[in-house]
């Protein structure tokens, strides 16, 4: 140490200043030794204490709170007036606001581009610009900066993360520091120690990108773990419930006030919201079908239209969509700025689910927060929910086809049986008629069978459907599987006298009167009862009334409305009835059990 300061005072003994003092051993003397006692000591001991405050500075904080509190340290270290953090961003070619001190700073554009910019500049070229006069400067354009915050002066201090695969790239932002002097003078120490300190800040973000590496991790854990809970009980996976467990797993990456997951459908020409947390009609009805030209932020997360207009109050990346004010957006209607008005959402997220190369779902994240962009730790986690929703929504749609095929299954055994016993003896002319039936019976259980399988891919089409003629062809079929249980059941049949013309998918209907019916049939006493039917009109509902002996308590009859049944049965017909935009209700007299399907009437395009 004491021979580097010999050095360090050869050269200030070379100084003009110095040259009165040359020959005077003593006193050169006299300072090395202060020097060596008193003023290094001292300047190493603040300098290593600015340096720790950085390297001390909390991982688990959020991102934004890191810079912000940084660009604290760096205000008090160097007497700054203020300082702020701008972070490029590949996908929009921008610069983003990213954290400031005092934070009112980030009352500024939160925008600036890369060209023309003193920012702009420093990334590119790695070196500390130094801007004595902003009044000056020419590349800086906000000369409304002097008026509002009164800094004349600005240090820009290149800042560089490296990245932590061969596919990323390094993040690189830079630091403005400003400052209240007009022509000031930099000197190399602060300038040295503006940029150890940014340097410092790389480490502290690097050790959070580790931890948040290995949240993500325990995140992807926590969701797999919910789904094969689910996977584990008898009742089978139920979307719904996936995301009742999982989506308070993400409290602590996003203060979400709701989030749903969508289909597309095969032509492109409407979204359909499968799924949705919470669970209430309030933020999500279940089946609901928007035209994907409703909304922009639709055709941008499914690479439909070119992000051409931009503005401040939204993101549009490959990777996600980013709505930061929905009041102000011009990617979302006036129907979901009233939505967002009425929820308390500040900010929505918009997540493409990909199959290859084709994006077939796609999620939304609304958010108390109005948040300005997410980290690809945050993204990842959200597409990894994603993917593992749509597997758990197909397990889902597996296990519903696997419960209903008993029905058809029971039909096609009983029908191919009697037509075995009939073709085993010479058939009268009446039998004739009676094996024609069964054989048109037995065609259309198997036509059934095979919807069923292929509605696991979500083949087929809505078509207009003569509501009387479904409901009389789903009470055949039942009434055959009561006659092969040799039930003493009473059947009645009315149906209505005009035409009923509904517009969904058949097979849909089908198993939704399907489930109905075995449930009415199952609740008949083993000593007997009766079972009827009725369909007619009630203004632009068709409706069906399925009526039985046997009653059922109210703690079950909530439970069937709600689908909350521990059986698949209930939860079919209820997610079902969602899908068509239906309704039901359950009424109970005494011994007799009611119950009142109405589905949207038809009445042409």
């Amino acid at each position: 140490m004491f021979i580097n300061l010999v050095n360090l005072f050869k050269k200030a003994m070379e100084e003009d200043w110095a040259k009165p003092c040359d020959d005077n051993h003593e006193f050169w003397a006299s300072m090395m030794k202060w020097a060596s006692e008193s003023l290094l000591p001292e300047f190493l001991t603040k300098f290593s204490r600015q340096i720790n405050s950085v390297i001390e500075i909390n991982p688990d904080l959020p991102e934004r709170e890191i810079l912000e509190i940084f660009n604290q340290h760096i205000v008090n270290s160097l007497s700054a007036l203020s300082s702020s953090i701008r972070i490029y961003d590949p996908s929009s070619r921008k610069l983003i606001s990213y954290g400031s001190f005092p934070q009112e700073d980030d009352s500024r554009e939160t925008h600036i581009p890369m060209e023309k910019s003193i920012a702009g500049q420093v990334i590119v070229e790695r070196k500390t610009y130094l801007v004595p006069n902003i009044l000056e400067e020419d590349l800086y354009l906000d000369k409304d900066i002097v008026k509002r915050k009164g800094a004349y002066s600005l240090m820009s201090v290149p800042l560089e993360i490296p990245r932590f695969f061969p596919d990323e790239s390094d993040t690189v932002g830079v630091i403005q520091i400003y400052y209240p002097e007009k022509n000031r003078v930099f000197s190399a120490l602060e300038i040295n120690m503006a940029e150890v300190m940014a340097n410092r800040l790389s480490f502290v973000i690097a050790r959070k990108k580790i931890m948040s590496m290995y949240r993500v991790n325990e995140k992807k854990d926590a969701i797999i773990q919910s789904i094969f809970q689910k996977l584990g009980t008898w009742e089978g996976v139920k979307t719904k419930e996936i995301f009742n467990r999982v989506i308070p797993e993400l409290a602590d990456i996003i203060n979400i006030q709701s989030c749903a997951l969508f289909s597309v459908s095969t032509n492109f020409e409407h979204v359909v919201l499968e799924a949705g947390y919470p669970d209430s009609t309030d933020f999500h009805g279940i089946g609901q079908k928007f035209p994907i030209s409703s909304e922009q932020a639709f055709e941008h997360v499914l690479n439909l239209r070119d992000y051409e207009n931009e503005s401040p109050y939204e993101m549009v990346t490959q990777t996600y969509v980013l709505v930061t004010d929905p009041q102000k957006s011009p990617l979302v209607s006036e129907a979901f700025r009233q939505f967002t008005r009425n929820h308390n959402i500040n900010s929505t997220l918009y997540i493409p689910l990909k199959a290859g190369e084709q994006i077939l779902h796609f999620m939304t994240f609304d958010a108390k927060d109005q948040r300005k962009m997410y980290s690809p730790e945050e993204i990842e986690i959200f597409l990894f929910l994603g993917r593992e929703l749509m597997k758990a929504q197909r397990i889902e749609r597996l296990d519903d086809i696997l419960h209903d095929f008993k029905n058809p299954a029971i039909a096609i055994a009983g029908f191919a049986r009697r037509l075995k016993q009939m073709l085993e003896k010479e058939a009268t002319l009446g039998e004739d008629k009676k094996i024609r039936e069964y054989v048109d019976i037995l065609f259309e259980e198997t036509s059934r069978i095979q919807e069923m399988a292929m509605s696991i891919s979500q083949v087929g089409r809505e078509r207009p459907l003569d509501f009387n003629d479904i409901v009389s062809k789903r009470f055949q079929i039942n009434k055959f599987a009561i006659t092969e249980q040799l039930r003493q059941v009473t059947l009645e049949e009315d149906y209505c006298n005009d035409t009923l013309m509904v517009k969904c998918y058949q097979i849909q209907l089908e198993r939704l009167l399907d489930n109905l019916l075995n449930n009415a049939t199952n609740a008949i006493p083993l000593m007997g009862g009766f079972l009827s039917v009725q369909t007619f009109a009630d203004g632009d509902w068709a409706c069906v009334e399925v009526k039985n002996t046997g009653e059922i308590s109210e703690q079950e009859r909530a439970g069937l409305l709600a689908g909350e049944t521990r059986g698949r049965g209930g939860h079919i017909t209820r997610r079902i009835i969602r899908m068509l935009n239906g309704k039901i209700d359950i009424r109970i007299s005494e011994k007799k059990t009611s119950v009142l399907l109405k589905i949207p009437l038809y009445r042409g395009e």
